[in-house]
């Protein structure tokens, strides 16, 4: 897959001079893993009576992603190839990313959020040839839609259903089949290894691009940082789907030798119970993750006495809930921040007061730097807001086939969007978005899209989508919707029209206010600070 090769080479001495860069591939990592020690305990729920265990071992995992990278090789993958996959956090998931470097192919993780409008979208820019789908999972029939996609493709060659047969589509197990060995892998450090699709603010996803070089120099600080080794055992509830869980769920255990704990499905209490029953010392999620694990342990659900650490990223951690966290669940509450595009790039310490977690999202890691600066692009004084922007090492490579849309300036220094502020320690807190995207449980929900679609409706004259405050999910959304003269348009009408236009659930506004006027700027512009103010006053 290309990206534009002059950005790398002109990190790349540098990283490599300062260490940050280590020039080897999960592959490497993996070849010196502890042969018989277990690797991933992958546990099942969806659509169980009672849960259902799968335990690989690094020499069971190595294997199976072997046959897999063959038996993909037969059939046409190649270097470069993107192999996509819609998977919950199921053992197939990891055998597949581990396959994909064998092969020298570009993985490409899609959240099982996604339906056909995302989808087609998405496949058709990667130009996959490989999509492996759940045949069903949460009551969805994932094995239906994949078929219909490849019908529309015509790159996409081959439709793989794990957990069932779909007529039209191959069983992943056929993946599994003895198949002739692919050799020494021909992947490189600097080779893109993943395509990871985030929502921005016009709507249209774009592919973020990572090397092993910009992963992996992540993953190395992170672990130092927070004393992680091969003796953890990592629990992972968060999609792997998304970079959060792909990083600190897949690789980052791979990387350590340790042993991995999929849940497929969140619950506090099966979570709770994984983590009891597995000794799960590390796990990772957005703040609801934690907040719900809280309340079950507090209210006598289950201890998780084995736990160290609790690292919540992707919305602010209210102070009342760290407080009650700490001794409850017995662990240390690490706060981060971070992207797609370079992963956890700010944490607080584990020796940091209580106050660090709740009123910032942490430091930078080595390798990494942040600053805040205003308009002009100047530094701003310490504790004073502006726009943040993050160089370093695990930056990525560029957005596939948009190069225009990578906010890099030449000095390597990345716009990401965000408003912060910063301490005279170097912690920084997010105190808002210039872009238009609203954060819900750590999952970015792209508003120009969904207020293009609900313009299309009959009845709609006028629509923005704000977010609000909301004490679990960070934010949630909100459509201020001014009806055509005549027209009604209800909440009901509302969610049936955009799950009739295969919009994802979690995108769907979850409130609506009917209004007769849009408060605007003397340009005519919608104010939508004005509309977030109803909303947090109401």
């Amino acid at each position: 897959m290309k990206y534009d090769q002059g950005k790398i080479l002109s990190r790349r001495a540098a990283m490599v001079a300062s260490g940050d860069w280590l020039d080897v591939t999960l592959l490497d990592h993996l070849a010196r893993a502890p042969l018989d020690k277990t690797a991933i305990v992958a546990i099942r729920t969806d659509g169980l009576t009672a849960p259902a265990e799968t335990r690989l071992t690094y020499r069971e995992l190595d294997r199976r992603a072997g046959l897999v990278a063959a038996n993909l090789r037969a059939r046409g993958v190649g270097p470069g190839d993107t192999v996509s996959f819609q998977l919950p956090n199921w053992w197939e998931f990891s055998v597949l990313h581990l396959a994909c470097l064998k092969l020298g192919a570009v993985s490409n993780p899609l959240m099982v959020i996604f339906r056909e409008r995302e989808l087609s979208f998405m496949l058709a820019l990667a130009e996959t040839k490989v999509l492996v789908v759940p045949e069903r999972f949460r009551g969805f029939d994932h094995g239906a839609m994949a078929v219909a996609l490849k019908a529309k493709l015509p790159d996409l060659a081959h439709v793989f259903v794990a957990g069932g047969s779909v007529e039209g589509a191959e069983d992943f197990t056929a993946l599994l089949s003895p198949a002739p060995g692919i050799g020494q892998t021909a992947l490189a450090p600097d080779d893109v290894i993943q395509l990871l699709y985030t929502s921005g603010t016009t709507g249209e996803p774009k592919g973020v691009l990572h090397t092993s070089n910009t992963m992996l120099s992540n993953l190395v600080p992170f672990a130092d940082r927070l004393a992680l080794g091969a003796d953890d055992v990592i629990h992972m509830p968060s999609p792997m789907a998304h970079q959060l869980g792909f990083m600190y769920g897949l690789v980052l255990p791979v990387m350590l030798g340790a042993t991995a704990v999929l849940q497929d499905v969140f619950s506090a209490p099966e979570m709770a119970r994984q983590i009891a029953q597995e000794s799960a010392t590390f796990t990772m999620g957005a703040t609801p993750f934690l907040n719900d694990l809280t309340e079950y342990v507090a209210g006598g659900g289950g201890a998780t006495p084995s736990l160290r650490v609790f690292v919540s990223a992707g919305a602010p951690i209210p102070r009342a809930l760290v407080a009650k966290a700490r001794p409850t669940l017995g662990a240390t509450i690490i706060s981060a921040w971070g992207m797609s595009e370079n992963g956890a790039v700010t944490t607080t310490n584990l020796d940091d007061p209580e106050e660090k977690a709740t009123t910032t999202d942490g430091c930078a890691l080595k390798g990494m730097e942040v600053r805040v600066i205003d308009p002009d692009g100047q530094p701003v004084p310490t504790g004073t807001e502006g726009h943040l922007q993050v160089r370093g090492c695990s930056n990525f490579v560029g957005y596939l086939k948009r190069p225009d849309l990578d906010s890099t300036d030449a000095d390597g220094w990345f716009d990401t969007g965000d408003l912060a502020r910063m301490d005279d320690q170097g912690y920084i807190r997010i105190a808002g978005r210039s872009k238009d995207i609203i954060i819900r449980g750590g999952e970015n929900i792209p508003v120009v899209e969904v207020e293009n679609l609900l313009f299309r409706h009959p009845a709609i004259a006028e629509v923005v989508v704000v977010g609000y405050p909301d004490e679990r999910l960070g934010e949630r959304a909100c459509a201020f919707v001014r009806p055509r003269e005549g027209e009604q348009f209800s909440f009901a009408d509302m969610t049936t029209y955009l799950a009739d236009q295969k919009m994802a659930r979690q995108y769907i506004p979850e409130r609506l206010e009917v209004v007769a006027e849009l408060p605007r700027t003397p340009s005519g512009k919608v104010q939508k600070f004005r509309l977030r103010e109803v909303l947090r006053q109401s």
